[in-house]
């Protein structure tokens, strides 16, 4: 099948060429747009239909998206043609296009259907075309139509078998290493060098600092190895049908050049001459700094008390979900931050916030200010939880003399680059877990329980150090966290679980990598009630496969588990939310063998907006553009919130 003539005048967006089209009701014509240089619509209909100067339609941009995307009698369809490839398991390749509109767009059945049909007319009849509705509404709405007069698909259908997605731009030069399964990587995980660009099925979570990954299988970018990618600033990508392309170019155990570009049709990566001399890693040239703790005595604390500003006493986790709780309670004087930035043509979003806010007719910015909070207050919880500081750590630690000769061995070993480190962090683990819990901590411990969490069945122990979530060490699934511990025997084994995570080797490795010395890191600890819900899950505050793109919520959902998200275990369902226009569309349903209803989805579109709220409080710039990580839960409407941190793609 010959390509369609009109693809020379192609773009390339997710790695599809594409070309956007024009239709133009009042004058039944229909335009292709030189899409090379990915033009907006509104300077080609302003420029080539209209005859005037693309400034005018961008003074109010807005009043222009209003009449193209959201009016019932609208004079122009717009969107946008994409070529796809798939091959077939005869060997042959099926070569199809898609049509759709952008994702603010409100079309309904009957305009979907025109459009489909105008589009059709204008191709060769024997290339395949196929509408792909652009978010959940004009799914709703396409519904019902037989699909022999409207063909479609899904956006999840495409992209669950795209070959490349970018999880994460960059270029490397180093060792390619390429392992088909992960008994094959595990039998080799010890010859691995920093300077490595790892390809396999999925990474998994407790992989070393390396130079790049390439996943041979679709996984989550929220995924702990994902997120680990992302803070180490290495390329990380999606491409699954790169190893027939390595094996023909004998490229494994070679030294090559790696690039992942978002706008790329693919993973580069080419061979390139190792380098004339060794040279350390280049992460070495910054080195992360911590604040200094304080471990001088202080009391659990229930998160309720705690504020942002605590960090240095409970960690970092503790910390912000104490500074969540004190949003709830008493609101925020940053929850326009995000809508107040101007977004060029635009002086700023606080319009569009409105209409997200259902605040009809004027509206200032006290009133705007208001209805955020009314939102997040009505539908948001914070589970109840106490945190333990880093002074009952150092007690613990202090009260065992073994345990204290064996960090100092520890410590002279990491000076003296031993290697005799992996052995010594195990030792230590097994010392922290099997001494016995000091009966004055033991005490402290249960009264705190009694009089914060009493008619709790089931609790969560969560890591909270001070040695994670900063910029340069994300520390994503580095240390543990243990569920469903139930009486104070269980509760002090995971405690001491966690304590003893600060010192695994990968956690202490990592930590040298990063030039974070042991005798600065410290461990508190969160206690909290484990909650049973329907639907869990982790939502970023942008669109980890854009960083361009600020209006998209980026939402993995897993039936009752946050774990199975950021383990990468099992696959989630992946949604995107616009909260600036509004509307969400499925990306990837990963292992659920259907959607979710019309009700899970607007609480997940709520969700979003209610984390880009908090974007803004919790921002540490007045740009409020650094995105952030939630752990969430839900529970019909309530939402309840379980961890909140930054997240560094854009930062």
């Amino acid at each position: 099948m010959t390509i369609p003539a009109f693809m020379k005048l192609s773009g390339r967006l997710a790695g599809f060429p594409f070309v956007k089209v024009v239709v133009d009701l009042d004058e039944s014509t229909f335009h292709f747009i030189d899409s090379t240089g990915n033009p907006l619509h509104v300077q080609y209909i302003a420029e080539h239909i209209l005859g005037k100067p693309v400034e005018d339609l961008l003074r109010d941009i807005d009043t222009f998206n209003h009449d193209v995307y959201i009016r019932p009698d609208r004079r122009f369809f717009l969107g946008l043609l994409a070529l796809h490839r798939r091959a077939e398991e005869d060997g042959r390749e099926r070569v199809f296009l898609s049509l759709e509109t952008v994702e603010a767009d409100t079309m309904t059945a009957d305009m979907l259907l025109s459009f489909y049909r105008q589009v059709r007319a204008h191709l060769d009849p024997s290339v395949p075309l196929f509408l792909k509705p652009a978010n959940h509404l004009q799914e709703a709405h396409v519904a019902d139509i037989p699909q022999e007069e409207l063909p479609r698909l899904l956006a999840h259908e495409l992209l669950s078998q795209a070959p490349f997605v970018p999880l994460n731009p960059g270029t490397a030069h180093g060792r390619l290493r390429v392992f088909r399964s992960d008994a094959e990587y595990r039998a080799d995980a010890n010859t691995l060098e920093w300077h490595d660009i790892i390809v396999m099925p999925r990474v998994p979570d407790d992989i070393p600092r390396v130079s790049g990954l390439i996943n041979t299988e679709h996984t989550t970018p929220l995924s702990h190895t994902n997120v680990l990618a992302t803070g180490w600033g290495i390329p990380n990508a999606i491409q699954t049908d790169i190893l027939d392309r390595l094996d023909r170019a004998g490229l494994n155990g070679r030294w090559v050049r790696y690039q992942v570009d978002p706008a790329g049709a693919e993973a580069h990566v080419e061979a390139a001459e190792p380098p004339a001399t060794d040279s350390p890693p280049p992460w070495t040239a910054d080195r992360v700094t911590l604040e200094r703790p304080e471990t001088g005595a202080t009391s659990i604390t229930p998160l309720s008390r705690l504020r942002m500003g605590d960090h240095y006493r409970f960690g970092t986790k503790a910390a912000n979900l104490g500074e969540l709780c004190h949003v709830l309670e008493h609101g925020s004087r940053r929850w326009l931050g995000f809508y107040q930035i101007p977004r060029p043509p635009r002086p700023d979003l606080l319009g569009h916030l409105a209409r997200l806010l259902g605040v009809s007719g004027p509206a200032d910015e006290a009133v705007l200010s208001a209805a955020a909070e009314r939102l997040v207050r009505r539908y948001v919880e914070v589970p109840r939880g106490i945190a333990l500081p880093f002074s009952l750590q150092q007690e613990f630690l202090e009260s065992s003399p073994r345990i204290q000769q064996t960090i100092g061995r520890l410590k002279m070993a990491l000076e003296a680059g031993t290697e005799h480190i992996d052995g010594l962090c195990a030792e230590l683990q097994r010392l922290i877990t099997t001494t016995r819990l000091p009966d004055r901590i033991r005490q402290q411990l249960d009264d705190a329980i009694v009089t914060h969490l009493s008619g709790v069945g089931r609790f969560v122990v969560r890591s909270s150090s001070n040695a994670e979530d900063l910029e340069g060490f994300s520390a994503a699934g580095v240390y543990e966290s243990i569920l469903h511990a139930r009486t104070l025997d269980t509760i002090a084994d995971s405690i001491k679980e966690v304590w003893s995570s600060l010192v695994s080797v990968r956690s202490v490795r990592l930590r040298e990598q990063a030039g974070i010395p042991l005798e600065d890191c410290y461990m508190g600890v969160i206690v909290q009630e484990l909650v049973d819900v329907p639907l869990g899950g982790v939502l970023v505050t942008c669109n980890p496969a854009d960083q361009r793109d600020f209006r998209n919520v980026y939402v993995n959902i897993s039936a009752g588990s946050v774990a199975d998200v950021v383990s990468g275990v099992r696959a989630p369902l992946q949604h995107l939310y616009n909260t600036v226009e509004g509307g969400g569309r499925t990306i990837s349903l990963g292992a659920a063998q259907s959607d979710l209803d019309t009700t899970a989805k607007d609480a997940l579109a709520r969700l979003a907006l209610i984390g880009r709220l908090l974007q803004s409080h919790f921002s540490p710039d007045y740009l409020y553009g650094v995105p952030v990580d939630i752990e969430w839960a839900l529970d019909g409407e309530r939402i309840r919130l379980l961890q909140i941190r930054p997240y560094r793609a854009l930062a």
